[in-house]
């Protein structure tokens, strides 16, 4: 039996109940699940190519990799082939695979972010290998090791690493014959601070040896429900993920594959949606601040990391007793014991409401 840590959002059910008995209704801020439209242009997409009875290639269509790889290219700098895209059945199906998907297994260790989403964990542990979470690589020493996740901009916390900061990784990583694997699924999304792709020639010099960007159109688009996620970079890493992943049958629906061409094509309804979000950003943070929170990082994403002093399931209860869900910071790593995570993607509505709370 491989040992899993219990579900964190399992453990929220009796606030999530506490929550719901507020008179005017739960704000549910725990979880960063999209609530706005579809944007038409990629409902359509799925429409006109949804007869689909053949299997889709595992590979993507070249129609959607060129997409990818021209919005790559378009948005944040990074010039890499068509070839050397691979779309995924959501981002976090790679994040908790990748370990598996390189062979990584028992003996070794997969480095991830000190505070970090907990699927960095769970997939070392699915590989049999060791999660290990820290901050510095130095500490590291001689060893060598398979696997470093990065996060930036970061889940929890939406700190921002500079490439200065990502070029010391990826020197660091090549000298001791690891992958890095940056989840960039909040690039678009920078807010005091912009964020750079680990495949930015800033950052890896023009080459992509050794490094694997992915990303993911579910905030930038809505599209959580698509599962919807590509992953890019070094161009022999990308095909030992594709012959491993034609075996395990991981086929992104070919309807999906053709609304996230369109998707990624199409800038104007990204504005849009980061201009909502800014919107509920703005008005959530003061109304937090006055109420006696101090929100840390933060400078993108989709996320207030905050802190009143307390232990963190004590602040988490008093935003429940007051109709507001949020996620105890300690579901992200001991040393986010202190703090919560505060989502920005509840409708405008439901943002007021909190707001209103809070005040």
């Amino acid at each position: 039996m491989i040992g899993l840590p219990d579900f964190p959002w399992d453990r929220l059910t009796p606030l999530k109940t506490l929550a719901g008995e507020h008179p005017g209704g739960i704000v549910d801020l725990s979880v960063g699940t999209p609530v706005d439209p579809v944007p038409a242009v990629v409902r359509q997409a799925l429409a006109d190519a949804s007869d689909s009875p053949g299997y889709p290639p595992t590979y993507g269509t070249e129609r959607l990799r060129s997409a990818a790889a021209g919005w790559l290219r378009r948005g944040h700098g990074v010039t890499l082939d068509q070839a050397n895209v691979l779309p995924l059945i959501g981002s976090k199906e790679l994040v908790a695979w990748l370990p598996t998907l390189l062979g990584i297994g028992p003996g070794r260790r997969v480095i991830l972010p000190e505070l970090a989403y907990p699927t960095y964990d769970v997939g070392a542990r699915l590989a049999g290998a060791e999660p290990y979470a820290t901050d510095g690589l130095t500490a590291l020493g001689p060893e060598r090791v398979p696997l470093v996740w990065v996060n930036s901009p970061s889940n929890p916390t939406g700190r921002v690493l500079p490439a200065e900061h990502l070029r010391k990784v990826v020197s660091w990583a090549r000298e001791h014959g690891a992958v890095v694997a940056s989840d960039e699924c909040y690039i678009e999304l920078g807010w005091e601070e912009q964020p750079v792709s680990i495949l930015h020639p800033d950052v890896c010099g023009g080459s992509h040896e050794g490094l694997l960007a992915v990303h993911s159109l579910s905030k930038r688009s809505n599209l959580a429900g698509y599962r919807a996620g590509f992953v890019a970079g070094d161009p022999a890493l990308i095909q030992r993920l594709l012959e491993v992943r034609k075996h395990a049958g991981m086929l992104m629906p070919a309807p999906v594959q053709a609304a996230m061409a369109v998707a990624l094509d199409d800038d104007a309804h990204v504005i849009e949606q980061r201009a909502r979000y800014a919107a509920r950003r703005a008005a959530l943070r003061p109304a937090l601040e006055a109420a006696g929170w101090r929100v840390d990082h933060s400078t993108a994403g989709l996320y207030l990391w905050a802190s009143n002093g307390m232990d963190c399931w004590k602040q988490a209860r008093i935003l429940a007793e007051n109709g507001i869900l949020v996620a105890p910071g300690d579901f992200y790593g001991k040393a986010g014991s202190a703090h919560i995570r505060i989502a920005v993607t509840a409708s405008d509505e439901r943002i007021s409401a909190a707001v209103r709370r809070l005040q």
